[in-house]
């Protein structure tokens, strides 16, 4: 019988069904960490209403010119650089908009540097070096304990940043500090203490929840289209192309004609091939709506349809 300790975090007990797992077989650890990452989908659904409700402060703060921060560390770090260092590229906004901080700096990336976790005022530092009024920060850790993490969080509150935390147990020191807490219970891993396992799938769900439907509403994706992508290699330049496709019905050849006229950005693209007009006319309505494409769109369709 598996004896769990009754001081331990769920995701530092040991699981029942793994407690032989140094005897199993290939095709059975392969089995069995199928059929446990399968239930980390439904330990996310049961925080929808927490992630949606920080996904709306995130918008909020976006929408008013703040920044996000995510702050972790170990596995929860490095989700949150890599979820930070994504969104750019695939939504065509500005560099420091997303954030990504980790205890013990850019070489804890690569490199596991384990007690960076334990020093809570590395976290203040890390927050009060950065942030600015209107800023949103989100503290990772699985455990929902790492003082590293717990410091950032209460040195956003003392600045007056909106704070959101991403955590693997129930009612964690994290959530206590924080004004929007998302918990994700999602039990012992098969290997003990392992968060890089489910918790860490777990966090980089809610974190792709979080930052892709923040992008969304702020007008960088138009129906499921990412329209803000920014063609920067071969295949992204092709990608931009379908973009133009897609939303407009174009062939291939009138929209790389329309693409290239555009210097490879499909929202001007889209916008001279869908209303008739110059490249100078969509840029400037893509400025008038602060690059919101939808917005842009129908300021588009409500001039034209007063003017016909």
């Amino acid at each position: 019988m598996v004896q769990q300790e009754k001081n331990q975090t769920v995701t530092e007990q040991r699981n029942a069904k793994s407690h032989q797992l140094d005897r199993l077989s290939v095709r059975e650890i392969v089995t069995l960490m199928n059929e446990e990452d399968q239930t980390v989908a439904h330990s996310v659904s049961g925080a929808i209403p927490q992630i949606s409700n920080a996904a709306e402060a995130v918008v909020e703060a976006m929408t008013l010119g703040g920044r996000l921060f995510y702050i972790g560390a170990g596995t929860s770090g490095r989700l949150g650089v890599l979820d930070a260092s994504e969104c750019p590229p695939t939504f065509g906004v500005e560099p420091d908009l997303f954030n990504g901080l980790i205890a013990g700096g850019e070489k804890a990336i690569r490199a596991a540097i384990e007690n960076a976790e334990d020093d809570e005022e590395a976290g203040v530092r890390a927050i009060a070096d950065v942030a600015r009024a209107g800023d949103i920060v989100v503290g990772i850790t699985a455990s929902g304990t790492a003082p590293y993490v717990i410091g950032a969080m209460r040195e956003a509150n003392r600045l007056g940043l909106a704070t959101v935390g991403i955590s693997c147990n129930r009612d964690t020191p994290l959530s206590a500090v924080v004004k929007y807490p998302i918990e994700v219970p999602v039990g012992p891993e098969i290997i003990t203490g392992s968060t890089r396992l489910k918790a860490g799938t777990a966090q980089k769900m809610v974190l792709n929840m979080l930052s892709s439907t923040a992008m969304i509403q702020m007008g960088k994706v138009y129906g499921n289209l990412m329209v803000n992508v920014q063609a920067t290699n071969k295949k992204l330049r092709e990608r931009t192309i379908r973009i133009i496709e897609e939303a407009t019905g174009a062939d291939e050849e009138t929209a790389r004609r329309y693409g290239n006229e555009a210097e490879g950005d499909a929202r001007v693209a889209i916008l001279m091939l869908m209303f008739k007009v110059s490249r100078q006319k969509a840029s400037d309505t893509l400025v008038q709506v602060r690059n919101h494409f939808g917005n842009a769109v129908k300021q588009l369709e409500q001039s034209q349809g007063s003017s016909s």
